[in-house]
């Protein structure tokens, strides 16, 4: 590990009931998880749901909670060049969530921040989300 990147450029966490989300996709339905999730999250999403309809809401919950966790740790909210569809929470092949960032947001982070991190945690009711931005490397 670099000294620079010993250093916490930013950091979020957002907590959430799960019935926030369960009562907006009832509402919106496919079009709330569509404005929320990028391709590659709507196909997990989508295979959740099918297997269970409260694991597809929590996936949903937990995505929409680190997303929200990750604005606040860029102190961006959702504001250009954020958006939900951005950033993307995958999973490495260990099981470990990971930030996949795309589009403008990319190079905006990029130019700012090094490495990030970001833990997931749900339950029947709540879901939490804590993201830490690295300070960027110097070059």
């Amino acid at each position: 590990m670099t000294a620079a990147s010993q250093f916490v450029a930013g950091i979020g966490t957002d907590i959430l009931r799960v019935e926030r989300i369960e009562r907006i996709y009832q509402r919106q339905g496919l079009r709330f998880a569509q404005r929320v999730l990028g391709e590659r999250e709507l196909d997990v999403f989508h295979r959740r749901q099918a297997r269970d309809a409260n694991r597809g809401v929590r996936y949903l919950a937990t995505r929409f909670a680190a997303k929200e966790a990750f604005s606040k740790a860029i102190g961006l909210g959702i504001h250009s060049p954020m958006t939900w569809t951005r950033v993307e929470v995958l999973n490495s092949s260990s099981g470990k969530p990971i930030l996949s960032l795309n589009g403008p947001l990319l190079p905006w982070y990029a130019e700012r921040f090094g490495a990030v991190h970001v833990s997931l945690s749900d339950e029947s009711d709540v879901v939490v989300a804590f993201v830490v931005v690295e300070a960027r490397e110097p070059t």
